[in-house]
């Protein structure tokens, strides 16, 4: 199955019960790892140091009708059955949410949009039973647009969720490793578990993120059954001790246990919600993974097996801790106390491999979040390796590997105890549900077209409960908690100088383009000639001709039989399918052999490799050649020519077998190389280009002409043309700016990886065209 075919996978995940069953099994594995693993830590964290644990047993009755009634509101309610819901074209996440609401408001921030992209298939979604947008919801959008102040606070917000999704990257590898391991004290004396728990849990990091490179899809198959063992197992372990403890824990369930322990507690108790929160990270994964399975999976796994099983581990936790109020050897209220003594070692050997597939979790949708950063211009250029070819959406990234891995083990080092490392994780989870339900509010409107009221109700119900949260976790600001701000804060920083100086590039690239009339003009009065072979000259202007080219003729006035003027372009859409994939057009008449394509790409999209690339290309040109301006379909879309310059919408060539088809073959050419004494013959192979053109309908004389001539230039070879930039705040600017500019963006620039890299160009064919850029 080809990368690019996770948009047609909803459709066959709804064949048959099978298949839902088969993805519900599956998602255990990717999905839930996390939020499985927290009964591991809540306790412990709840009652690190804020309230004690008392005879009465109120404390521990108040913490498990918080977690229980947390687990079913936020995760259950608001995630299972309102927020799933807001798919983009089956995707999920922060990003998903952020490009809905650019393509129902023209809030987008890519600058070279256009119009030609709202026709895509899939830019709008199927709304059939959606009614009419309200008046409210009109003037929503209107204000929306018109203001940039408020665009660039919707991007900040959603820069701002994503940067805490790559804070929780950090984090729950160290939280969830960490804790599993603590299992040992209980069976290792007091002092000889400090010297054990650190560095065992650091190489297990260590390992964790040097297997990254090899992909989850090895491995992955292990992920289901491991989370399956663990959720039986703490279910099990729970079950048994509610008969054996405590019978009647199930009446702790009701709310009114709530209000006890918050008035007993006071101030004590709303500080611990701090480490309740915790039973509820990894909730965000069920909508952030959506691309990979479907609604209904997520939820029949959730409900199904998650869900039941937590509750029951929880309540267990609570049974054994009424009846056992003083630990022995005065350790720390800790998970594994509550389980049979027996059963400890297995359970951590359980416990530590549930833990490591809840980091790759987190590991992996942090690749993919920094994956849609780049492909939406916010975040600057880093190598992404797609690690298999079968599975969509699995991506490595040397470069975050490595840096979150450091993170990873100096937290671990730093800390060194579950409660700050609960306080730190806690903040990171909930500040990403807090931005999800800023957006899903908008999207309730925007999109949805509900009334406002509805959207109020949805931010005051939910909001106030993650605000209560969130202000739990805040207070520990200094124990802990600043970890996922600060890490926060500097990826935040690099994403807006990135997107900003980008822009400024951008906006300079588009005031000083070249008219076409210029580059018709060029010719033999300024000594150009033309050469063999295609020149692609990549540029980020959707018309138009970039300053690049006219510096490049001056220094080597020379340009390829075959000019093409290439834009490589992310829409705000998960992905684009193959047939619409190409718009190609001719820049002045045909016999100058000039044209423009436009390749777009979704932010879930693979770029394709180079050779392949160039094959589509090649052939989405030739296809564009023989259909002339009717394109596939025979017509043409008046509104989009007049957009476009009479670009055709062409896909790849697996898209039009009936139509223009590309092969290769070599001939063997033989040459004499030799002395006086000796002759040898050295072969080597000469590449043939050849179209296969259907027989039907007859094509111009013109157009054959024009397709021998590519063909001709496609034998020569393809030349890459990039424009190499030094971006420069120009005099005037404002201190603020110069330094955003010359220092912030230059270092990044440099950083980061060159342009070939995200274009995947080969090195050996790139010319670089280097310019500075007074922005």
């Amino acid at each position: 199955m080809d990368l690019e075919t996770g948009f047609y996978q909803n459709r066959l995940k709804k064949e048959s019960w099978r298949t839902v069953l088969t993805l519900a099994y599956q998602s255990l594995g990717v999905v839930y790892g996390d939020l499985s693993t927290s009964p591991l830590y809540v306790y412990t964290s709840t009652f690190a140091e804020d309230i004690k644990h008392s005879e009465t047993n109120e404390e521990v009755y108040g913490v498990l009708s918080f977690i229980f009634w947390t687990l079913t509101l936020i995760p259950l309610l608001k995630y299972v059955f309102i927020v799933l819901k807001a798919d983009d074209n089956g995707e999920g996440g922060t990003f998903a949410l952020y490009s809905l609401l650019c393509r129902h408001a023209k809030v987008n921030s890519l600058p070279n949009s256009q119009l030609a992209d709202e026709k895509l298939s899939t830019y709008k979604k199927n709304d059939i039973n959606i009614p009419a947008q309200t008046t409210f919801g009109a003037k929503i959008k209107s204000m929306l647009e018109r203001h940039r102040v408020l665009q660039r606070l919707l991007l900040v917000l959603s820069l701002g969720g994503a940067s805490m999704v790559i804070g929780d990257g950090v984090l729950t590898p160290a939280i969830s490793v960490f804790s599993a391991i603590s299992g040992a004290e209980l069976s290792l004396g007091k002092t000889h578990h400090l010297y054990i728990e650190v560095p065992v849990a650091c190489v297990v990091l260590i390992a964790l993120f040097a297997l990254q490179q090899y992909g989850t899809h090895r491995v992955g198959f292990l992920f289901a059954p491991i989370v399956v063992t663990w959720l039986l197992c703490i279910s099990g372990i729970g079950l048994y001790n509610i008969i054996h403890w405590n019978p009647t824990v199930y009446r702790a369930l009701s709310p009114y246990y709530v209000y006890k322990f918050l008035k007993k507690t006071q101030k004590g108790g709303w500080m611990s919600l701090g480490g309740i929160l915790l039973c509820i990270t990894g909730s965000e994964a069920m909508f952030a993974d959506l691309g990979h399975f479907s609604q209904l999976s997520i939820k029949i796994a959730f409900t199904s097996l998650v869900y039941p099983s937590l509750v029951l581990a929880y309540m267990g936790q609570a049974a054994y801790l009424s009846r056992h109020h003083v630990t022995e050897n005065d350790y720390q209220i800790d998970f594994y106390v509550s389980v049979p003594g027996k059963l400890r070692w297995p359970v951590l050997v359980i416990a530590v491999l549930a833990a490591v597939v809840a980091s790759q979790a987190a590991i992996t949708g942090t690749f993919s979040i920094i994956k849609q950063c780049c492909a939406l211009g916010c975040f600057p250029r880093v190598n992404i390796v797609h690690t298999s070819s079968k599975i969509h959406g699995q991506v490595y990234i040397p470069e975050i590997n490595w840096t979150l891995m450091i993170l990873c083990l100096a937290v671990t080092i730093g800390f060194r105890d579950t409660k700050r490392l609960g306080n730190a994780a806690g903040l990171a989870v909930i500040t990403v549900m807090l931005v999800t339900t800023c957006l899903m509010s908008l999207v309730i409107v925007l999109c949805w077209h509900q009334n406002v009221l509805l959207a109020v109700c949805f931010v005051i119900f939910f909001g106030t409960i993650e605000a209560l949260y969130f202000s739990a976790s805040l207070i520990k600001f200094f124990e802990g908690a600043w970890v996922p701000v600060a890490i926060s804060l500097v990826f935040m920083i690099v994403m807006c100088i990135w997107h900003y100086g980008s822009l400024k590039k951008y906006e300079f690239d588009v005031q000083n383009k070249v008219s076409i009339d210029w580059l018709l003009s060029v010719g033999p009065s300024l000594g150009i000639v033309r050469v063999r072979g295609i020149g692609l000259i990549y540029t980020e202007l959707v018309s138009g001709i970039p300053a690049i080219f006219p510096h490049f003729v001056t220094n080597f006035p020379a340009f390829h039989q075959i000019l093409v003027f290439i834009c490589v372009k992310s829409v705000p859409i998960p992905h684009v399918t193959h047939e619409e994939r190409f718009l190609v057009g001719h820049i002045g008449p045909r016999e100058n052999h000039l044209y423009r394509c436009i390749v777009r790409y979704g932010y879930r999209d693979a770029r394709k490799d180079d050779l392949q690339f160039e094959n589509d290309l090649v052939c989405s040109i030739a296809e564009f050649i023989r259909t002339g301006k009717r394109g596939l379909n025979g017509n043409i879309d008046e509104d989009l020519s007049k957009d476009l310059e009479d670009m055709t919408v062409l896909g790849t060539p697996n898209t039009h077998i009936s139509g223009v088809q590309l092969y290769e073959d070599n001939e063997l050419n033989s040459e004499s190389v030799g002395t006086s004494k000796h002759t040898t013959h050295k072969t080597k192979p000469k590449k043939r280009v050849r179209f296969f053109i259907p027989e039907s309908p007859k094509i111009e004389r013109n157009a054959r002409e024009e397709l021998c001539e590519l063909m001709e230039a496609s034998e020569a070879g393809i030349a890459y043309i990039l424009g190499h930039s030094y971006v420069r705040a120009k005099q005037g600017s404002s201190f603020l700016k110069r330094i955003v500019i010359n220092f912030g963006y230059d270092f990044l620039t440099r950083s980061s990886r060159p342009p070939c890299y995200a274009l995947t160009v080969p090195h050996a064919s790139t010319i670089e065209v280097g310019m500075v850029y007074h922005v």
